[in-house]
């Protein structure tokens, strides 16, 4: 079983290695594409140790956050 947390795709950089800056609600990080070549600026992608393993839709990807939201505030 793995983590993977959604994030919305804001820029790529082409090159060797296709590399993505995705923002995960307030943080942003570089992304690996090589799993989801299709992924383009605006998709949501599934995110585990620094790879893009999927594309999710919007409304998923906001659930998530919604969820994580609760639980921290619960705790």
């Amino acid at each position: 079983m793995c983590l993977g947390i959604p994030g919305e795709i804001i820029s790529i950089e082409e090159g060797e290695m296709r590399v993505a800056k995705v923002r995960f609600g307030g943080a942003t990080r570089d992304v690996y594409l090589d799993l989801v070549p299709e992924a383009a600026i605006g998709d949501w992608v599934i995110v585990h140790v620094g790879f893009a393993i999927s594309k999710v839709d919007t409304t998923k990807a906001e659930n998530v956050f919604e969820l994580l939201e609760r639980l921290e505030q619960s705790s």
